[in-house]
């Protein structure tokens, strides 16, 4: 695997979280936006939260799933999935590591309560956010990212790492990893 540009999130600091980063991941490649085939490209290539994104695109709510959570100080991270609400097919894998100093204490709260995709918690909370996405990536998944996706073989798939700005702090990094369709 390769690293994301040394501005953002990097990609093998966020898997490694959570285990071994191959297990998920066995192959990783940063891509210009343009090479982001559609229709990964809409989903990925904006400022928007992929909470919000993704259910637009499968015109579902999503829940969230958390697999794992990770604290250190005041860094938690978790990873999850989302999935649809209707029929529960998972649409998207992530992790989102944030420093929890720069929240509110009922932003903080619904963070670890782990009931929320985050976009929607930021989003209710009416924070002040800017969304930067810093690298887009054209993956090939491991065996549990295979397992989370229902593929058979491996194939490639497409994500982001990206930034998120609360209240102007870079406060949230994210891995963000679309499911194939």
């Amino acid at each position: 695997m390769i690293k994301a540009p040394s501005q953002g999130p990097d990609l093998r600091t966020l898997l490694g979280l959570f285990g071994p980063a191959d297990d998920v991941v066995a192959r990783a490649e940063v891509i210009p936006a343009h090479e982001v085939p559609p229709p990964y490209h809409d989903l990925l290539v904006h400022e928007h939260h992929m909470t919000v994104t993704v259910e637009e695109h499968h015109g579902d709510l999503v829940d969230v799933w958390i697999l794992e959570r990770w604290y250190s100080g005041d860094f938690y991270a978790r990873k999850i999935l989302l999935a649809l609400q209707k029929t529960h097919k998972v649409v998207q894998f992530g992790i989102v590591r944030v420093d929890l100093s720069v929240c509110s204490p009922p932003v903080r709260e619904e963070i670890l309560g782990g009931r929320t995709p985050f976009g929607r918690i930021l989003i209710k909370h009416n924070v002040l956010r800017r969304i930067e996405p810093t690298a887009y990536l054209r993956l090939l998944p491991g065996p549990e990212m295979m397992q989370f996706f229902g593929l058979d073989r491996p194939r490639s798939i497409y994500g982001r790492l990206a930034r998120i700005h609360y209240n102007g702090e870079p406060a949230v990094e994210l891995l963000e990893i679309v499911a194939p369709e």
